[in-house]
């Protein structure tokens, strides 16, 4: 009797995707009990995310996420389902979310390589399990906001093996050809890492024939111009600031350093940083010259060798450069002012390389024979458990945003932003006077920092400085004028001051470059009021409301503006309309008691004065209305003598 050949290939497969679970729960189990760290404040802090009719505006309104500048709506939208799922945002169910992606994109890569016939089943499993468990990857995993890498190589790899049905002799359907590119879509609709995949695709066409056809253009062109299309839109959607100035040679030594870095950290993954350092771009040196001249000369020998080692090697070479050339800084991008590197950009392109190494270590194992089987598998086991402990040591950083940085200061002193970021994550801690020794070393590495500056001065502001937080207030300014979020702090720090005119007029200047801020209507009525203009700043107020009908902050704010201008009956309407809206707001309740009271109704007045004091007892207002109001309604109560 036969044994059925699907149930014996089951049993591998499963123990396969068993073995992959393990490796990834393993080595990453650390990052389940980190927090949000850096940019992960692009989702935090973005509205759609957090509201139910967000997903339509994360989609078509991608402008209010405002820490993002790419349209990346497939991973927002991920992170808007896992708000709703989890109610907040609860960082281990987040963090388990990217564990499953990338346990799911290494069986996927597995997948991959046995159906392209690349490998041997085990040998195409060694590929995946170092995937799954290689440090160089934890920036990617163990970060929230590294889902874009992760979701972007999951589609990817989908891509890839929907466009395997549509080769000849496959006999698949066309509908595959229409999946595999709305597949593509996909991926570049979470982050555009994937773009380069019609060269791969091209790539993978000539390892497999050992030449390109014009009939292996046209099943690629649709792809290219998919990936042209995202690009051209990204482009146009994104208004980067890109400060860096290298000329196209430097860039071109830039990019072949960056290239044999990537993989260095591949073969050595130690000493991994959150910000790696510049590194000296000197075109009359040896050096960066030597990493250009190596490149060329490996691509060479691998060209000329393709006979006798097979085109293997130089197809999945060319896999990681081109995987990697958007990233390596031929085209300038905006991370390149903090670094030349980051290791999620490898997350993708690892896989070629990983490919070549494994392929190259089969080859040697079949020449030995059996004898060297079991020592293979020693060795690859050894090698997993390194890459684990490592993996888990790396991936402890993520706990929270100072250990974090404390990491990225520790290991570059250099890395101005992550001074400043410790500063204020130190800051927030209730560390301040540390905070603010943070700050103060971000200034001394790039005192033209604006953000730092303003940071800076916020910070000395929270402290009781408030001179010392205007100088940095003023910097600030004089570096970019127009930027509303420090003309706004630094029209609280004048207030604090006393300088009511210059207050105003930074609140004014505010309103000007963002006629939607909050924060300066609101700060420009009490000013206004405080400075014996109470009509204006109800006049002000009732225009905010225009902008925000119902706001519950304008309309209590307007509220108490009416009672001081003893218009009564006016702020009554006004603190019932914000109760509609919050019930348990303790600043209208107090507001409402004292309104009552005025307008002679203080057995009203009480039962609002005690609800203020149920739903916040330190309630001062309230606390000193209530024997007033208590007075008055039992007078009120006490019954009539009668008339002699």
């Amino acid at each position: 009797m036969t044994r059925n050949p699907t149930k014996r290939m089951f049993g591998p497969a499963l123990l396969g995707v068993g073995g992959l679970a393990l490796l990834v729960v393993g080595a990453y189990f650390p990052a389940l009990s980190g927090g949000f760290v850096w940019d992960d404040r692009a989702f935090l802090d973005a509205a759609p995310v957090r509201e139910w009719n967000g997903l339509w505006r994360i989609w078509f309104s991608p402008s209010e996420i405002q820490g993002e500048g790419h349209y990346w709506p497939l991973t927002y939208t991920t992170f808007w389902l896992e708000h709703r799922l989890w109610g907040s945002f609860w960082a281990p169910g987040y963090h388990a979310v990217n564990l499953l992606l990338h346990f799911a994109n290494a069986v996927l890569v597995w997948r991959l390589l046995r159906a392209l016939g690349a490998l041997p089943m085990w040998w195409a499993w060694t590929v995946a399990a170092l995937f799954a468990a290689h440090p160089v990857h934890v920036e990617a995993v163990a970060w929230v906001i590294g889902r874009k890498d992760l979701l972007a190589a999951l589609f990817y790899f989908c891509t890839a093996l929907a466009w395997l049905r549509t080769l000849p002799g496959v006999g698949a359907h066309w509908r595959w050809r229409v999946f595999a590119l709305l597949l593509f879509a996909a991926s570049l609709l979470c982050k555009s890492s994937g773009i380069t995949l019609p060269l791969a695709l091209l790539v993978l066409c000539w390892w497999r024939q050992g030449r390109l056809t014009v009939a292996d253009g046209w099943r690629v062109a649709p792809f290219f111009l998919v990936a042209i299309g995202f690009g051209v839109g990204d482009m146009r959607y994104y208004e980067e600031i890109i400060d860096v100035d290298y000329s196209l040679l430097e860039r071109v030594l830039i990019a072949a350093q960056s290239l044999w870095f990537y993989l260095g950290k591949l073969l050595w993954p130690f000493e991994l940083m959150p910000v790696y350092p510049h590194w000296r771009v000197d075109v009359a040196a040896a050096a960066p010259w030597a990493y250009a001249l190596g490149a060329l000369a490996l691509a060479g020998a691998l060209w000329l060798l393709r006979g006798r080692v097979g085109r293997g090697a130089l197809a999945g070479a060319a896999f990681f450069a081109l995987t990697l050339a958007p990233v390596l800084g031929l085209v300038p991008f905006g991370y390149m002012q903090f670094a030349f590197v980051a290791n999620r950009y490898q997350y993708l392109a690892d896989v070629g390389a990983l490919a070549v190494f494994v392929g190259a270590a089969a080859t040697v194992v079949r020449a030995f024979g059996k004898e060297a089987r079991w020592a293979a598998v020693g060795v690859a086991t050894a090698l997993l458990l390194s890459l684990c402990v490592l993996t888990w040591q790396h991936a402890g950083i993520y706990r929270n945003e100072i250990v974090f940085f404390e990491k990225a200061v520790a290991t570059n002193p250099t890395a101005r932003d992550a001074h400043f970021n410790l500063g204020n994550a130190l800051f927030r801690a209730g560390r301040r006077e540390e905070g603010l020794a943070a700050a103060l070393a971000s200034l001394a590495l790039r005192p033209g920092s604006m953000k730092a500056q303003y940071g800076t001065g916020v910070m000395l502001h929270q402290l009781g400085r408030p001179q010392e937080a205007l100088a940095h207030l003023q910097r600030a300014l004089a570096i970019n004028p127009n930027n509303r979020v420090v003309q706004f702090a630094a029209g609280q720090v004048q207030v604090a001051l006393g300088n009511n005119d210059e207050a105003e007029a930074h609140f004014r200047r505010t309103l000007t470059i963002d006629p939607q801020h909050w924060g300066a209507h609101a700060s420009l009525a009490q000013l206004l009021a405080a400075t014996n203009r109470p009509a204006a700043a109800a006049q002000l107020m009732r225009q905010a409301l225009t902008t925000w009908p119902g706001r519950p902050e304008a309309l209590l704010l307007l509220a108490s503006l009416e009672f001081n201008r003893q218009r009564y009956a006016e702020a009554l309407d006004l603190y019932r309309a914000v109760l509609e809206k919050l019930p348990n707001s303790a600043a209208a309740w107090s507001g409402s008691a004292a309104t009552l009271f005025h307008l002679g109704r203080p057995a009203e007045a009480l039962r609002h004065v005690d609800q203020a004091l149920a739903l916040d007892p330190s309630l001062a207002d309230a606390r000193n209305n209530r024997a007033a109001i208590a007075a008055a309604a039992a007078k009120e109560t006490q019954p009539k003598r009668p008339l002699d």
